[in-house]
């Protein structure tokens, strides 16, 4: 009879460890973190290992106030011990961010978009001179604007298509990687993309200025030359002006 009321006890207490553990995972999810702390805690304490993998996961990923790599290892080892995959796989994890923590802390706040702006597409900017006025040299400066035109459009498209540049982050970083960082990576990689493009835009508004100022100074010489040849005389009528002048008599003579 003991046997029996003794067996009828351990089913009860797992019956109300299942259902506090139900409990905690309802208030993760509903992302009441400081009571599902306090509940993953005592089961945790009392051995539960599904909860001491929780606690793990709360520890590592900040949501049990901050970050906290070495409770949350502890809880790890503890779930680990008695055999829970994901606990395991945890304790590989944190190990894999140590060896990799140059890797983790370049893409949160190192990155500086080199690999962007590659030499395919470093547009030299054309310096233009204050007028041209040959021909010639017209038609070079006009070929370096239409080149660097050409370079800075390409750049801009490829700017576009890497945006945003947190896509860059490799997938077996970026799983190392806990919440906070995530964030602290996409704030950082979101500022880079922000300055390259402002570079680009500064860049491209001086040359075009640059360019603009040469190409009315040039137009307007061109123009200019234009009217004084038209109004040239030409072989014939300088013959009729000398003809005119020849056959020219003053008034009274």
């Amino acid at each position: 009879m003991k046997t029996l009321l003794f067996c009828a006890a351990l089913l009860l207490a797992g019956t109300a460890c299942a259902d506090e553990l139900a409990d905690a995972d309802a208030l993760f999810a509903k992302k009441a973190y400081p009571e599902a702390l306090q509940k993953y805690t005592k089961l945790a304490s009392a051995g539960n290992v599904t909860a001491q993998q929780h606690l793990g996961e709360m520890y590592f990923y900040g949501e049990a106030g901050e970050v906290d790599v070495d409770k949350a290892s502890g809880w790890f080892r503890k779930a680990a011990a008695k055999g829970n995959a994901t606990a395991i796989a945890s304790l590989e994890m944190i190990k894999q961010r140590d060896k990799r923590r140059a890797e983790l802390d370049y893409w949160i706040a190192k990155y500086d978009g080199s690999d962007v702006r590659t030499e395919e597409y470093r547009c030299p900017a054309p310096r233009f001179p204050a007028i041209s006025r040959q021909t010639e040299e017209i038609d070079r400066y006009s070929a370096k604007m239409k080149a660097w035109q050409e370079c800075y459009n390409r750049y801009a498209a490829h700017l576009n298509a890497v945006t945003p540049l947190t896509k860059r982050i490799p997938e077996d970083v970026k799983k190392l990687m806990t919440k906070a960082e995530i964030e602290q990576a996409t704030a950082h990689l979101n500022a880079v993309q922000e300055n390259l493009s402002e570079d680009a835009k500064i860049g491209a508004r001086m040359v075009v200025s640059d360019f603009t100022v040469w190409r009315d100074a040039t137009d307007a010489y061109v123009s200019q030359h234009n009217e004084i040849v038209k109004g040239a005389p030409t072989p014939e009528r300088e013959q009729e002006l000398q003809a005119r002048k020849n056959n020219y008599a003053p008034p009274g003579k």
